[in-house]
């Protein structure tokens, strides 16, 4: 499935778990005829993320629903913006605003936090990546907010990169056997993938540089200082990824050590949602 008929299936599917047969309490307590406004109150600092998936959800709902746009993603806000203001039936700005803020609040999350360590990386050539390690059904939402905040995306799933982890290498039986199998699986299916390998130690990376055919080497749990000895042996051959157990304290760290990409779990799978809500105006 393309990106947008993914997102089209999760606001799909967001408004069957959320309006089941029918929102009981608007549809008992507003007419079908009440016209209203509502406006997106930004409460806590951060980077905006999510208006376009916004636009989306309420014009799924009601194409009739207007919606202003004052402030756009990728922009910093504070307390008080009023990213966009949303104006018709107020039956429908009441069944959309829960999804609405689900979304931005978590994209926005995920673009603040990208952002902060983006900042970080400032000066050196590292690029942050997020990883798969995203909200089920979301994930296409998640990586849209991670490139808001200034990141970049690693594969999107599993259908768009060759990645042999640990356990790839160890079920394959080795470095070596895992990146052949690779190879060959590539040129009888006709694919153009790149192919991705996992290294614990110093030793597996002379490895898979012996074997060669492969498009970035990921450097598993290294310290800075094995790091920056990778950097030194691999000598811009292939691409380097640092990986596994990186924080906002060690990023610049693995950044200096001359590192293509650094990818993080914590962009996506432990972030605070951005505080907002959506008020009547």
């Amino acid at each position: 499935m393309k990106e947008q008929e993914l997102i089209d299936s999760l606001i799909d599917l967001s408004f069957a778990e959320d309006i089941g047969d029918g929102d009981h309490t608007t549809l008992s307590s507003i007419p079908d005829t009440a016209v209203g406004k509502a406006k997106l109150l930004i409460k806590e600092e951060g980077i905006l993320a999510g208006v376009d998936a916004a636009k989306a959800v309420f014009l799924k709902f009601d194409p009739e629903l207007q919606i202003t746009v004052f402030i756009r993603d990728g922009a910093q806000v504070k307390p008080g913006d009023v990213a966009f203001t949303v104006e018709g039936k107020v039956r429908s700005l009441l069944q959309t605003e829960r999804l609405v803020l689900n979304i931005m609040q978590r994209m926005s999350g995920i673009a603040t936090v990208t952002n902060r360590y983006v900042k970080l990386l400032e000066g050196t050539n590292a690029k942050i990546l997020d990883t798969r390690k995203t909200t089920p059904g979301m994930r296409m939402l998640e990586k849209q907010a991670v490139k808001i905040g200034g990141g970049y995306n690693h594969r999107i799933g599993l259908f768009d990169m060759i990645l042999l982890k640990d356990n790839h290498v160890d079920f394959a039986g080795g470095i070596a056997k895992a990146i052949r199998a690779a190879q060959d699986y590539l040129k009888q299916k006709g694919k153009n993938l790149k192919i991705e390998i996992e290294v614990r130690n110093l030793n597996e990376l002379s490895e898979a540089l012996a074997v060669g055919g492969v498009d970035r080497i990921m450097l598993d749990n290294f310290t800075p200082e094995q790091t920056r000895k990778a950097v030194e042996i691999v000598n811009k051959k292939v691409e380097l990824e640092s990986s596994g157990g990186i924080t906002i304290d060690t990023i610049r760290k693995y950044a200096e050590t001359g590192v293509d990409y650094i990818s993080v779990g914590a962009l996506t799978h432990s972030v605070k949602s951005l505080d907002m809500s959506l008020k009547a105006v």
